[in-house]
């Protein structure tokens, strides 16, 4: 029997941005529910080209590629996914990718 009221799914533990502290607590619901804050609409095939070149990426190395890299790997051009992610390849695509933030210069925090 249904009481109407939904558990809302549980969100691992994330820093004050909203990025996941453990990479490895992602999956691909998580990352729909990250996206609602940082994606115009739905998740379409494009946005998964760039969030999974983007994990694998982190997972082999530690670190997210260049943004060269993610435009010639995944065939898209770099306007287009700053429109895919109006935040941004940092603060949008790797928050919903599940990496935890890099910190891109010690004097930039």
């Amino acid at each position: 029997m249904s009481t109407g009221m939904e558990i809302p799914p549980l969100i691992p533990e994330r820093d004050e941005e909203g990025f996941l502290l453990k990479s490895e607590a992602w999956d691909e619901n998580l990352a729909q529910l990250l996206a609602q804050g940082e994606v115009p609409g739905r998740l379409t095939d494009d946005h998964w080209k760039i969030i999974d070149y983007l994990r694998r990426y982190y997972l082999e190395f530690n670190t997210v590629p260049p943004v060269k890299m993610v435009c010639k790997r995944t065939g898209l051009k770099f306007r287009y996914i700053c429109e895919l992610f109006p935040s941004g390849l940092t603060r949008g695509a790797c928050k919903v990718a599940g990496i935890p933030r890099v910190k891109i210069h010690p004097l930039y925090p």
